[in-house]
């Protein structure tokens, strides 16, 4: 399971920045004003070797009232959750009784506590944490989450301890993981029940029944497997339970031990920004993704006309993804479904090779030629297989990072159907080759005119080198002699 890794600190210290850097992305608003930031917002670590869930929390305030308080109760459920703490301190403000009162609420916690001295840019480490070494948190790193210093080396420390393991590599002992996803009370135990042939996971009308990630194996038609049922996951303001809080990070943990993700969706129910956050998870991630609408027996014939491009048009977002109609209660169409996962486990681990790749891609370009950049074409030589679970092709060329979003596009889908990555998202990266010969040399800047005198002085010099050498006694030869035969002397 990956670690989770919480976030916290007082008000305006600089919070959903630092979890913006260590996610790579901008998820979190940052704003010079405090409180920004109320619900705990979850992403993938991305800084690092070591892959992780990080947490963004709401500032901790002493003696709150109001949506502070609501702040706080968030804020404790994520410490809770949490393998290891970051807290985090403003160096430019100094040592404040708030640091110290919370301090002393993180200590009482018992989980691992890192400090993490923020907006240390301009001064020396030493200094900038030197107030901090009163409250007993062990030795201050000073960073700079806006410019990323210190944040990859801090990221080190904190997960020291935990295994290194690449993407999509993770207990690799030859079982297909599925990891069934989605809002409580869709049918997710109840599908896995129907695929194993028992009434393995409790089942019930009353949404919430499944609190933590249950993982079942089970075996159909000599393959293995391994069902992974996670609890729903439902928005923040209408769960109460403390113990259903913490599914969000088990549902991405389970998300990222999984090979494929089936998404199960009540058929009566529309598809709606829940959902979306939920798939979002799973896309996130990059894992192979099955669609699976659930109770459609209790749909009548003549709607379902209706739902299927409703469904067609709110998941237009990942064209890719099959979509099956089934009751898990009465096992229709879960026998295709078993088929279907099956397909997206050997798509997403599939092993392609750097010619077939290379071919494919020059047929691409063939149908379809990279753009014009800057007055030149992008030029595309090769391609080879960068990782699995998902697949990653990674395309060397020249002015290869100028390909624009359209282009990338194009050959995500020409590389899924010439291979037949089934149900599963491709990530194309591209890297500009770069001429060895030319290290030491300056790099002509392109795009400059030059002026007519230099392209003459070009001219006459190029003409020079080309002349051979002047004999011994013969004549001579006017310097910067117009450029073709010279007429014979009478």
């Amino acid at each position: 399971m990956l670690p989770v890794i919480a976030i916290v600190g007082r008000p305006n210290v600089g919070k959903s920045t630092l979890f913006n850097t260590l996610t790579q992305t901008r998820d979190a608003i940052v704003a010079d004003v405090p409180g920004v930031t109320r619900d705990r917002q979850y992403g993938y670590g991305k800084l690092g070797r070591v892959q992780y869930v990080c947490v963004d929390t709401g500032g901790l305030v002493e003696n709150p009232m109001g949506m502070d308080a609501l702040m706080r109760i968030q804020t404790e459920h994520a410490i809770k959750e949490a393998d290891r703490l970051i807290f985090v301190a403003d160096a430019r403000a100094g040592l404040t009784p708030q640091d110290q009162f919370f301090a002393n609420e993180l200590r009482r916690s018992g989980k691992p506590v890192f400090l993490a001295v923020n907006k240390a840019e301009g001064l020396e480490s030493g200094l900038a944490g030197a107030d901090f070494h009163s409250i007993g948190l062990g030795e201050p790193f000073a960073i700079a989450a806006t410019h990323g210093m210190g944040c990859e080396e801090l990221m080190d420390i904190v997960l020291a301890g935990f295994p290194d393991v690449p993407p999509g590599e993770q207990n690799e002992d030859g079982r297909i993981r599925i990891a069934v996803i989605g809002r409580p009370n869709v049918g997710k135990s109840t599908l896995i029940n129907r695929l194993i042939g028992d009434e393995r996971l409790i089942t019930s009308e009353v949404a919430g029944t499944t609190r933590d990630s249950i993982f079942v194996p089970f075996e159909r038609d000599g393959r293995e497997f391994m069902l992974i049922d996670t609890a729903g996951v439902r928005r923040r303001a209408k769960i109460d339970d403390e113990i259903e809080i913490l599914s969000v990070s088990k549902t991405l943990q389970a998300i990222a031990e999984a090979h494929v993700v089936t998404m199960v969706v009540d058929a009566q129910d529309s598809i709606g920004e829940q959902d979306a956050s939920v798939l979002g998870l799973a896309l996130s991630r990059g894992r192979a993704l099955i669609l699976t609408i659930n109770k459609w027996d209790n749909i009548p014939v003549e709607k379902r006309e209706d739902i299927r491009r409703l469904l067609s048009l709110k998941l237009d977002f990942v064209p890719w993804a099959p979509i099956h109609f089934i009751s898990a209660r009465h096992g229709t169409g879960v026998g295709d479904l078993v088929a279907s996962m099956i397909r997206a486990y050997e798509a997403a681990m599939r092993q392609m090779k750097t010619p077939q790749l290379t071919k494919a891609m020059e047929r691409a370009m063939t149908q379809h030629q990279p753009p014009i950049v800057r007055g030149r074409r992008i030029r595309l030589r090769y391609a080879h297989q960068g990782g699995k679970n998902p697949p990653r092709i990674i395309v060397h060329g020249s002015q290869a990072a100028h390909v624009p979003e359209s282009y990338k596009r194009y050959l995500a889908n020409m590389f899924r159907d010439e291979f037949d990555l089934f149900a599963t998202p491709v990530m194309v990266d591209f890297r500009s080759d770069v001429n060895p010969f030319l290290k030491d040399k300056p790099k002509e800047k392109r795009g400059l005119k030059t002026s007519q005198k230099e392209r003459r002085e070009r001219r006459i010099t190029k003409d020079r080198a080309k002349r051979p050498p002047k004999k011994k006694g013969g004549g001579t030869k006017q310097v910067g002699a117009p450029r073709g035969r010279a007429k014979k002397r009478k």
